[in-house]
């Protein structure tokens, strides 16, 4: 986790990576699994591309390629373009480091001043990242997350949950659009339920002559318009008659999306039981009403009269738009507070009381799907993601970026890998591909002459506290070179040999002597041919890091949660800035914030998450015993620790509390000489009888001092 620098939230504003903790757990199941790690190279780079024979094997490729999308990089960068490639030089960074330790962002700007790593290598492997999309672009840019595959019945259910949120949302913008017209602005298409009367749209006009389909100018009502096209001036009409049309008075409007290619002078003739009136619209100008409609004026209509509109493109000096015609009661438009009144008191207040009926029972609609908009959105907010990147098509060669300035270009470099590694069979990236797979396969090749030896060397330094290869990141000149290079070539080999099983490697090195040595002080001559224990002629002391020590206080106070897997970041946590760390389990899976990390983790050399660390590094310093004498957390844990051993052990038996307490906290049985110490601080010789009050306290502060030794710190 150190080499793939995981971390649950990034530094900018303390955002929170919600889904990072797959990731974690994609790890901590691969190794327990022993899963061959060639085999969790190309899941990490390039998972969401492989084949998969099971649900469960695609959900972990998928997760796998987390490593990818964990960057700490400034989101609040203006200038998309250079976050991109900041981005991809983070990724790049991090692989080269983690599988071939090899410094490759050294060479964005120049040729690598040490490597055999030209700036073409460098934008040949960046193609294959700008390839894909590790971010999605807003004033402060976003990462990726993608939907979790599910099983099929799961993943219907989803479906039908997004299809019913789309639909109640529309639902929701149509009433809300009923009390406040101004809401249509954003919106192209609109409903013909969304107004009052009679509206017919035109679709349901009768067309003579040809007219053209259109949508792309909105607003329209329905889902599109017609217009008469550049032929057959006064040869094309359109005919709205509605079905049945309730005797009274009505103002009539008509429809249509306006442009500077309109007509000025389009010819609407309305049929009402006045006769006929021929009404000129300028369909250049924007529709006065709504947003799309203007009106022809008021016209009463009778039982079995004449009731229709007709509009024609004669002499029409540009286009005729035709899109609906709407029949508005008088009555109904006062009570949608339009500018038309009735002239009767009575009628007017009629009008008024049916207005506020309406708009109560338009509001408790309103209520209504806000609710049920809400309950859908809770339901598909707990659909699982996980955190990654996407394919981008084509995919794309980049140029090489001339002092790494992402605006001054030089020649395109086709995709492709580090040519000083380049061996027989290296995969071709082909046209259609962002070259991540090949980028895989070539990376986890036996062939590779790197991966093999870095990741060998990797489990040697876990395993004996500092690898062959001193600095486990850098392979390159600039590293130190190893100490025992035919040890190293052979642990690669037996790795490669095995199937790339880790629980191999680390077998074979823990049953060699090497790793068996007991730590021994070294006499003068002994010191001075090998003072750093290079050829491992003892064993050496290791440190407990900093997950290893609070986990191995909470086991003994037996408060240590074993559960296993999720995420412990409580609900609603949007910052990391000051979290509070409460939980007791395994620290493997508490939250790793890059801005609040627990205090002893900070103390006690926690790794940098920002960057990948091959090795973290040992301070001793003053505040990490201070911090085991006086954190109140660590006091607590002594507290507890002593009431479990006291109960365990019994406080009646002095000698036998004691062994227990130091083969609880250390391993093993004090000396003689802790014994009598321990004894004669549980029970001072001055008192007269045993105290236990007094007992207990001294217990307390026993078990403390054990947490504080350097004893508890060291494995021997």
């Amino acid at each position: 986790m150190d080499v793939a620098r995981y971390a649950e939230s990034i530094t900018l504003r303390g955002f929170v990576l919600p889904e990072a903790w797959r990731y974690r757990d994609y790890l901590i199941e691969a190794f327990t699994d022993d899963r061959p790690f060639d085999q969790m190279i190309r899941e990490q780079v390039a998972g969401d591309l492989l084949p998969a024979d099971s649900l469960a094997e695609r959900q972990r490729q998928v997760v796998a390629t987390g490593f990818l999308a964990m960057g700490n990089t400034n989101l609040e960068q203006q200038d998309k373009t250079q976050l991109e490639m900041d981005y991809i030089d983070e990724q790049l960074e991090v692989l080269g480091r983690a599988f071939l330790g090899q410094t490759i962002g050294c060479a964005r700007c120049h040729d690598h001043k040490f490597d055999p790593i030209p700036t073409r290598d460098y934008y040949a492997l960046a193609g294959i990242f700008r390839s894909t999309k590790s971010l999605e672009h807003e004033n402060v840019s976003k990462w990726v997350e993608q939907p979790l595959p599910l099983a099929e019945a799961e993943q219907q259910r989803y479906v039908a949950l997004e299809q019913d949120l789309q639909a109640a949302s529309q639902q929701l913008n149509q009433w809300k659009a009923q009390l406040d017209p101004k809401r249509r602005d954003s919106r192209k298409s609109l409903a013909t339920s969304e107004f009052s009367g009679i509206v017919l749209d035109d679709s349901a006009a009768k067309l003579v002559g040809q007219w053209t389909s259109s949508s792309s100018v909105g607003p329209y009502v329905g889902a599109g318009y017609v217009h008469d096209g550049h032929q057959g001036k006064g040869a094309k009409t359109a005919t709205f008659e509605p079905s049945q049309l309730p005797p009274g008075e009505y103002r009539v409007r008509l429809a249509y999306t306006p442009g500077t290619n309109r007509a000025s002078n389009a010819m609407v003739r309305v049929f009402s039981a006045d006769g006929e009136t021929t009404v000129y619209v300028d369909q250049r100008r924007p529709p006065s009403e709504d947003q799309v409609f203007v009106s022809l004026g008021e016209f009463r209509f009778e039982k079995d009269g004449q009731a229709f509109v007709l509009v024609s493109n004669a002499d029409s000096d540009g286009h005729v738009v035709v899109d609906g015609v709407q029949f508005l009661p008088v009555a109904a438009e006062v009570a949608g507070g339009d500018a038309a009144r009735p002239a009767d008191a009575d009628a007017q207040q009629a009008a008024q009381a049916l207005a506020a009926e309406k708009t109560a029972a338009t509001q408790q609609q309103i209520q209504q799907l806000e609710k049920q908009v809400e309950q859908l959105q809770k339901q598909l907010a707990q659909r699982p993601k996980y955190l990654t990147l996407v394919e981008v098509q084509p995919p794309q060669d980049i140029p090489i970026h001339i002092r790494g300035d992402v605006h001054n270009l030089g020649a395109t470099v086709p995709r492709g890998f580090l040519t000083a590694l380049q061996r027989e069979g290296t995969p071709q990236i082909a046209a259609d591909s962002s070259g991540r797979v090949e980028l895989a396969q070539w990376l986890s090749s036996s062939s590779n002459p790197l991966t093999a030896r870095v990741y060998a060397n990797r489990v040697w330094s876990w395993l004996m506290g500092q690898g062959l290869v001193a600095s486990v990141n850098n392979f390159g000149t600039t590293g130190t070179p190893p100490t025992h290079p035919e040890l190293l070539d052979w642990l690669a080999s037996e790795l490669v040999r095995s199937g790339w099983s880790t629980k191999h490697l680390v077998r074979a090195i823990v049953h060699s002597q090497a790793y068996r040595r007991q730590v021994v002080d070294a006499d003068d001559l002994q010191q001075q041919i090998d003072p750093a224990n290079t050829l491992y002629w003892r064993g050496h002391s290791r440190r407990l890091s900093a997950e290893s020590l609070r986990d191995a206080m909470l086991r003994i106070s037996g408060e240590l949660d074993t559960t296993v897997g999720g995420s412990l970041i409580r609900s609603g946590t949007k910052a990391d800035y000051n979290y509070r760390h409460e939980s007791t389990r395994r620290s493997i899976y508490h939250p790793v914030f890059r801005n609040s990390l627990p205090e002893l983790f900070e103390a006690f050399d926690f790794a940098d998450t920002s960057m990948s660390i091959g090795q973290r590094p040992r301070s001793t310093v003053a505040t990490q015993a201070l911090a085991l004498l006086n954190h109140p957390w660590v006091a607590q844990r002594a507290q507890a620790a002593a009431g479990r051993l006291a109960d365990k052990y019994g406080t009646q038996e002095p000698l036998q509390l004691i062994d227990g307490v130091y083969q609880e906290c250390l391993g093993r049985a004090p000396t003689p000489l802790e014994l009598q110490a321990s004894q004669d601080f549980l029970q001072p010789i001055e008192q007269p009888a045993p105290d236990q009050t007094l007992m207990n306290q001294r217990l307390v502060l026993l078990v403390h001092s054990m947490f504080a030794s350097l004893d508890f710190r060291y494995l021997d």
